[in-house]
């Protein structure tokens, strides 16, 4: 379909909370996910969520082959998920490093629930029901997040370990987000 242009960090629609998608398998849910997807490839992303485009709506993407952003991470099911709830469960949290398409060129140590389970539907209305772990739980959590208005960096604990790629991880092939 197309590609869309990414909100930044500093955007205020990224603040705002999204609204329930009330109707499935309508067209503009279709054309929406469609250009979702065309705009997560083109940006090698391991996620993106409609408000990262300018729609305000609880719609989440993410998954596929492994992106050569996060070469080291887990494939993830390539998964459309509608109005997701999450529920944390036991395991306890833990940091690792993420980026976002929003916030480019940089990177920052994060803490997440190591284990969640997700609800929610895909773009026809049929349900889905998934417990998870590891990088799926994290990129889920991630996504799930812009939702709600909130981007990775009011996560970040240490912002010691908040900073522009190249600074991070000098002399390392790590792609920019």
């Amino acid at each position: 379909m197309a590609i869309r242009p990414l909100l930044r960090m500093g955007d205020p629609r990224l603040l705002q909370a999204s609204a329930p998608v009330r109707e499935f398998g309508t067209p503009a849910l279709q054309e929406l996910v469609a250009d979702m997807d065309d705009t997560m490839r083109s940006a090698q992303g391991a996620g993106l969520a409609a408000p990262q485009i300018g729609v305000a709506w609880r719609v989440v993407i993410f998954g596929g082959a492994v992106t050569p952003r996060y070469p080291d991470a887990d494939a993830v099911p390539y998964t459309v998920l509608v109005n997701p709830r999450l529920r944390a469960l036991r395991g306890g949290r833990e940091s690792d490093w993420e980026g976002c398409l929003s916030v480019p060129g940089m990177r920052g140590m994060v803490p997440r629930y190591r284990r969640l389970r997700y609800r929610g539907f895909d773009q026809w209305g049929r349900p889905i029901d998934r417990t998870v772990s590891g990088f799926h739980a994290r990129v889920v959590q991630h996504e799930v997040d812009h939702l709600d208005g909130v981007l990775y960096p009011t996560r970040i604990k240490d912002l010691r370990k908040f900073g522009f790629i190249e600074e991070l991880f000098p002399g390392q092939d790590v792609r920019d987000d």
